[in-house]
């Protein structure tokens, strides 16, 4: 935690002193059935309401159905808030609450020194013990030394606290997240307000389960009131946020309504073809929310028929749209060379998880950019932009959609499992703050002719199935400069193959200049690209504070690359390239922009922590 700074003073026996911070990192640990997802997510949402600045890191076990209690079954939501700028989930967290053993040590080499940890010890029992690879008690043996331990019998409070509600033991225990909630709301002076409306919105037709949380979670934050155990409690102050209209927001969200958005803003309907896929199914679930306002989704019976789909979207004059995680990328492949040789504007959403093959499908990873640049056969170019930040995704769906209909090509937008489900306050842009995405279709019948191409852009005409005197051969073989005719001349392909290449290498000249955090030049540039930025800036507003010439940039423009990267680059001792795979953009850097560089690494299914960045800077320089 940061310093802290006493407000009051207990005036009697029965009151506690509160105590100021900046920030602090919490992590809620338990089983997949302990609910800590949800936990997380209120906890998230009441911290939203209440004014501080967060980001978050949901964790999800790879394993559908893990044994209650094992190390693979663990399920954790990490958040960080305070009254500054907030900019990653935090490298540790302060306080780890764990509901059982296996979250305890799968978490407890996380949790800082002489952090917090807040155990139901009714858990503790010697079958969770062995599960988990306890060979003792935790709890007695003397293992936890180094922290302040906070033994709550939970499950037993949790049964006292609904005895009167008519729930039988198996459904009383599932309120003990609930409990565990009202416990840590205290801790850090945080209102039950919009957990208790939330649960009388969510359980109202239910009222024995609406009376039990109600009172799990008012219990616990009587008990942390009253109780010795706990003798000091936080307040955290409203950050200064922007003015403006916010909402808490995850990624894959932000990408469903950055879609929305663009069907409105172009005024063409919107086509989403997917097949359910970790971790980017929830922006099926999303979109298909928005049918009253025309948004057509469809769960395809695979990859390639879902963008087979969107691709017929674009080509019938919508805007196609399509999802999915590395693996469908890899069996998206032949379809997304279809709308490269057609020229048609479609935007695939690549939400990356750990690979290969199956991989880590609930962990982040940075590894499919090559993919995204290269993984096509023939000479395939595909424009290729990276969001950033939750909030940034709904930005980057729009520039996506701008760059697939300006220049009639198809776009690879690149998140990642943290942006997907890691949230942030998003503040609501005014109309005014939209791009135009209005594009004309071709209509003229006299002039038209498939392949001719604008004199800036090198774009094809969009011309709509139906429009009299539009007629053109469509399809996946080579094409005739201007006619669009099949064609199996040499020199036509080569001549059309390069013009491909030229339209999205043009790209270029949209690009805003190249935003530098710190000074224009110094002795070291940490780069980077996706959901990186939040640690990148952190640490390097962190060594700029001990005195170090490092500045930082951010790459959302990856193919083509920003036109001012050479001379930014030049203007450093050193360069530093990070991101969450063995060098894909290093190398990528290294060969397109002959940058000599250094490259920062790992590939554990986590986010960067800030200090990983910062100690390979501070042992270079």
């Amino acid at each position: 935690m940061s310093t802290e700074t006493e407000l009051s003073t207990p005036t009697m026996e029965t009151q506690k002193p509160t105590v100021e911070i900046q920030s602090a990192v919490i992590r809620f640990a338990g089983d997949s059935g302990d609910g800590m997802q949800l936990t997380g997510t209120q906890f998230t949402n009441t911290t939203a309401v209440f004014g501080n600045d967060i980001s978050t890191l949901p964790d999800f076990p790879a394993e559908i159905r893990a044994p209650a209690g094992s190390l693979p079954g663990v399920s954790g939501f990490q958040i960080n808030f305070g009254s500054q700028e907030i900019r990653t989930p935090g490298d540790r967290p302060d306080v780890l609450v764990a509901m059982n053993p296996a979250a305890l040590k799968v978490n407890l080499a996380d949790l800082v020194e002489g952090g917090t940890v807040i155990v139901n010890e009714d858990s503790f029992q010697a079958s969770n013990l062995d599960k988990a690879g306890y060979e003792s008690n935790p709890l007695d043996d003397g293992s936890l030394e180094g922290y302040r331990v906070i033994r709550i019998p939970l499950t037993t409070l949790t049964l006292n606290a609904i005895k009167d509600t008519g729930l039988d033991r198996k459904q009383g225990q599932r309120c003990k997240n609930f409990f565990a909630l009202g416990v840590v709301y205290w801790m850090y002076d945080r209102p039950l307000d919009h957990t208790l409306n939330w649960i009388q919105s969510k359980f109202g037709r239910n009222p024995a389960v609406l009376e039990a949380n109600t009172a799990a979670l008012k219990h616990g934050f009587n008990y942390a009131e009253t109780t010795e155990i706990f003798t000091t409690h936080y307040s955290i102050r409203k950050a200064s946020l922007a003015p403006g209209k916010y909402r808490n927001l995850t990624g894959n969200q932000a990408i469903a309504l950055g879609a929305v958005t663009a069907m409105e803003k172009s005024g063409r309907e919107l086509f989403y073809g997917s097949y359910p896929i970790t971790p980017a199914s929830e922006i099926l679930q999303e979109l298909s929310r928005y049918k009253k306002f025309g948004v057509k989704t469809f769960q395809a019976e695979d990859e390639i028929a879902a963008i087979g789909a969107a691709l017929g979207a674009s080509f019938a004059g919508g805007i196609g749209l399509t999802g999915t995680s590395g693996p469908g990328v890899a069996l998206k492949g032949e379809f997304i060379g279809l709308a490269v040789m057609t020229e048609l504007p479609l935007v695939i959403v690549n939400i990356q998880r750990g690979g290969p093959s199956t991989g880590l499908p609930t962990k982040t990873e940075q590894s499919d950019l090559f993919q995204a640049i290269y993984g096509r056969n023939g000479e395939c170019p595909v424009p290729v932009i990276a969001a950033c930040s939750p909030g940034d995704c709904f930005w980057s769906v729009l520039e996506a959609f701008r760059i697939a209909m300006k220049y009639m090509t198809p776009v690879m937008l690149l998140s990642d499992g943290y942006l997907a489900n890691g949230s942030e306050p998003w503040r609501i842009p005014s109309l005014e703050d939209l791009p135009d995405l209005s594009f004309p279709n071709a209509t003229d019948q006299d002039t038209f002719q498939p392949y001719a191409r604008d004199e800036k852009t090198l774009s094809r005409p969009w011309a709509i199935p139906g429009t009299p005197g539009l007629e053109h051969r469509i399809g996946g073989l080579e094409k005739q400069h201007l006619t669009g005719n099949v064609s199996y001349d040499p020199q036509n392909h080569d001549n059309m193959v390069r013009l491909r290449a030229k339209k999205v290498a043009g790209i270029a000249q949209d690009i805003p200049p190249t935003e530098i955090y710190g000074d224009p030049e110094g002795d070291a540039l940490i780069v980077g690209w996706g959901g990186t930025r939040g640690a990148i800036t952190s640490a390097t507003e962190q060594l700029r504070a001990k005195g170090l010439a490092v500045s930082s940039i951010h790459i959302r423009h990856i193919n083509p690359l920003p036109p001012d990267l050479t001379d930014i680059f030049s203007r450093f001792k050193k360069v530093f390239v990070a991101e969450i795979n063995l060098g894909q953009l290093w190398t990528y850097l290294r060969a397109t922009l002959l940058l000599d560089s250094i490259s920062i690494n790992q590939v554990r299914g986590k986010p960067f922590m800030i200090q990983e960045i910062m100690k390979k800077v501070e042992e270079q320089l």
